[in-house]
């Protein structure tokens, strides 16, 4: 008699797990439940709907860098599934990859729907179960089985995994069970800001920004995008990331200093001196001497160093000057909320890492009860890591439920 095995979750971790377990041990049977009437929906809007498989960085040192929480954990199970094993894995399902100049990975058919059919397909090929719009309602230790209720069944089975994500009612059932749950708050989102440097110029980016928040540890440079409501692009979310749990204490009411030019403000400031000495008659306002940024952001900038828009190079002061130096190297800006980024959502929190053997991502308070993925508490920077962090920890729980006697 086949051994049941039952996943909670239909994202990318629980059907990831559930095509090892079955290619590794014929005898389970395995059930996927999925509490929507769809699988796969994160998968589907990620990386603007192309689906940002993983990260080129191949060195499980340099990876766990990009995991604000997991850092440590990760360490070990990297260095058994990591992002060449990732895409080695759908390469060889026949979905070619590549890898962007930021190093970010997708499918060549830049489509998020071949990843999902990928998964949808193996699972089918392996003969997996998969149960839609079944919301979990109770999970419960019976002998040295696991019953697990839902709204449409009953079910017994000897070994779990939770691969739900960020889902509270999920958490609750969890933490009923004798586990710890560290309180999720927002990891990727934009930053609310109401400023005229940045106000109706929408759609404006500039490609290497470094960004700090005010009188913290926090941050980062990257591209940064101006948008209706503030501020986005990679620079802003990996930041967001970064210093998630300190900008909830905040409740999202902080500053941040931005250098547009990640140069040093005295190597901005004789750049400037150096074209004014060479465009004496030229008005300021006309055009960039960096072209990183563009004259829309340009006019803004100036505008705010006090500087008359009709001004000739040979007519600015030495302080104006100065000015527009520190608007570009030193600016600050105030958040005032924050926004969700797209319809991609990231929590920091989960169960508890000290709970978890990561060897086998299995609970240390349950035997045969496997938690992967952003149900617990992981989460990483925006670039493909999240993924890579459910395809690693797929990998791993569905070997250990596959191989364990």
């Amino acid at each position: 008699m086949k051994q049941q095995v039952v996943i909670i979750g239909g994202g990318p971790t629980g059907f990831f797990a559930a095509t090892i377990m079955a290619e590794r041990n014929p005898n389970l049977q395995i059930i996927l439940l999925e509490k929507s009437d769809k699988v796969l929906q994160k998968v589907k809007v990620s990386g603007g709907g192309r689906c940002n498989v993983t990260h080129a960085c191949f060195t499980p040192q340099e990876l766990v860098e990009f995991y604000p929480r997991g850092k440590k954990e990760l360490l070990g199970p990297f260095h058994t599934f990591m992002t060449g094993d990732t895409m080695e894995w759908f390469e060889n399902r026949g979905i070619p990859l590549k890898i962007e100049e930021d190093n970010r990975v997708f499918p060549v058919s830049n489509s998020s729907q071949d990843i999902i059919g990928c998964l949808v397909q193996n699972a089918k090929n392996n003969k997996i179960k998969i149960r839609l719009n079944q919301n979990v309602t109770h999970i419960e230790k019976k002998g040295d089985k696991y019953l697990i209720k839902t709204d449409q069944e009953d079910l017994l089975a000897g070994k779990i995994l939770i691969a739900t994500g960020s889902n509270p009612k999920i958490w609750k059932i969890i933490e009923k069970m004798g586990h710890k749950i560290i309180p999720p708050v927002p990891s990727l989102f934009t930053f609310k800001i109401n400023d005229d440097r940045i106000n109706d110029i929408p759609g404006v980016s500039v490609k290497n920004a470094s960004i700090q928040v005010k009188n913290s540890e926090f941050k980062s440079n990257g591209p940064v995008l101006i948008t209706h409501w503030g501020l986005s692009g990679p620079a802003i979310l990996k930041l967001s990331s970064l210093g998630a749990l300190y900008l909830a204490e905040k409740n999202y009411q902080f500053q941040v200093k931005i250098n547009w030019l990640s140069r040093s403000s005295n190597e901005v400031l004789e750049k400037l001196k150096s074209v004014k000495k060479s465009n004496p008659k030229k008005q300021l306002i006309l055009r960039s001497p960096f072209e990183a940024i563009s004259k829309r952001l340009w006019v803004k900038l100036v505008s705010a160093s006090q500087i008359n828009k009709d001004t000739r190079w040979a007519d600015v002061s030495n302080k104006q000057i100065e000015n527009l130096s520190n608007q570009l190297t030193h600016g600050i800006f105030t958040s005032t909320g924050k926004a969700t980024f797209k319809e991609e959502f990231v929590t920091a929190g989960g169960v508890d890492l000290k709970e978890i053997n990561f060897k086998r991502f299995e609970s240390k308070i349950h035997k045969n009860l496997f938690f992967a993925g952003e149900v617990l508490n992981i989460d990483a920077v925006t670039g493909g890591f999240n993924f890579q962090n459910a395809w690693t920890g797929g990998f791993i729980a569905g070997n250990a439920i596959a191989t364990s006697v």
